[in-house]
């Protein structure tokens, strides 16, 4: 069999995976040095407990820290204030504890902690311009959700809301975190509702960057291992009041290789919707992934049947059909009409709000595909016209 891949690989933090591992979290702190920014939520860690024992353990160590907390999605504003406040306090390290929103503006106060500038001078489509060079303070990733990858990716997502507003990256590998740990016991106290939504976040991630053109034989892997430990572990982990520790692990595995194979491989059309729902409609961007990703699927196979038969998109699709079929279907187009099928039904039972919900309407709709064509449509496996990102709002409104 031929096999001539021709590819090219970013650099991945050191990951720390396991039940237990952010209890380890000062020692790992002060391995960087002694002056550290802690970055978290509003209030989940303190709810939790982890916070009261992270600050007992970090007074065991010749550390000094301050706290920022994250309460929204991070703004350029907010990433600017901060730096212009510890710019000159000679930070070592910058730590984050908390959700996707928590770990962007980490990574983005990280980067510009050395050099004191705007992050606007660097955010891509929407800023100056500016090429970013680095160095970057070093930064410790921590999810304390399941969903972004956020952990794994050299871009820090940030946000202006409004009929101006934009929700663009601020992107280099120098930003990409020094560790990622990613402890799957912060899952269990995460509200059914935030699972759901940053779940299908990842399995959108998994799927998109499976069938993206610009994958290769290493995401492959990745995200198909994702795929499979999400499909065994993510219901399991959200359905009654017990949650096991094995189907907690399976989706924090399958979040983490989301994020690395996102930040490898590309995403699709989804993700090219969701920046604007986000940046104009309020939409939260799990569930803007979660809306749309059952009606994407269907879209792209039928535009590769009309326009490549021999995409290898198309069997992706069926391979992630069989999945669900037990065994029982070996046919590539019933399993795709199954994968489609059985995306839909898992939107019905998360109950992910239609878009309409969101005060979406026809009138919208122009405005959503102008504000669509990013890198990520880019990477989709089928080409997709105006109309075509037209009928994908549509049908979700």
């Amino acid at each position: 069999m031929e096999f001539v891949p021709c590819f090219e690989l970013s650099r991945l933090p050191r990951i720390i995976f396991g039940v237990g591992q952010a209890e380890n979290l000062p020692e790992r702190i002060a391995s960087y040095g002694h002056r550290a920014l802690i970055v978290t939520g509003s209030r989940s860690l303190s709810d939790g407990g982890y916070w009261d024992r992270l600050v007992t353990r970090m007074a065991q160590q010749p550390l000094t820290w301050a706290q920022v907390k994250v309460e929204q999605e991070p703004s350029p504003d907010l990433v600017d204030d901060v730096v212009a406040q510890y710019h000159t306090e000679k930070v070592d390290v910058v730590v984050a504890v908390g959700g996707g929103s928590v770990l962007d503006a980490a990574k983005a106060i990280a980067g510009l902690l050395p050099h004191g500038n705007s992050v606007m001078d660097h955010l891509e489509g929407v800023g100056a311009g500016i090429p970013y060079s680095g160095p970057a303070t070093p930064f410790i990733a921590v999810p304390t959700t399941a969903g972004t990858g956020s952990e794994a990716t050299n871009n820090a997502v940030l946000s202006r809301r409004g009929d101006r507003g934009f929700k663009k990256s601020f992107r280099h590998e120098a930003l990409v975190a020094h560790t990622a740990i990613i402890d799957p016991a912060f899952l269990r106290s995460c509200p059914r509702e935030l699972m759901a939504a940053q779940g299908m976040d990842a399995f959108t991630q998994l799927l998109e960057s499976f069938v993206s053109r610009r994958s290769n034989p290493i995401t492959d892997a990745l995200s198909w291992s994702g795929i499979q430990a999400f499909v065994e572990g993510f219901f399991p982990a959200i359905e009654g009041d017990y949650r096991a520790d094995e189907d907690l692990s399976r989706v924090a595995y399958a979040s983490l290789m989301s994020g690395i194979c996102l930040a490898q491989a590309g995403l699709g059309s989804v993700h090219g919707l969701a920046s604007p729902l986000g940046a104009y409609c309020r939409i939260p961007h799990g569930v803007a992934c979660g809306t749309l990703l059952a009606e994407a699927v269907d879209i792209n196979i039928r535009l590769l049947t009309q326009q490549d038969r021999n995409s290898p998109a198309l069997g992706k699709y069926a391979r992630v059909g069989s999945l669900f079929s037990a065994g029982t279907i070996d046919d590539e187009v019933q399993l795709r009409s199954l994968l489609v099928a059985t995306l839909r039904r898992w939107i019905d039972s998360l109950e992910i709000r239609r878009l309409g919900e969101f005060g979406i309407t026809e009138e919208s709709i122009p405005a959503l595909v102008a504000g669509s064509w990013s890198g990520n449509m880019q990477s989709n496996p089928a080409l997709m016209s105006e109309f075509d990102v037209a009928e994908l709002i549509r049908r979700r409104i």
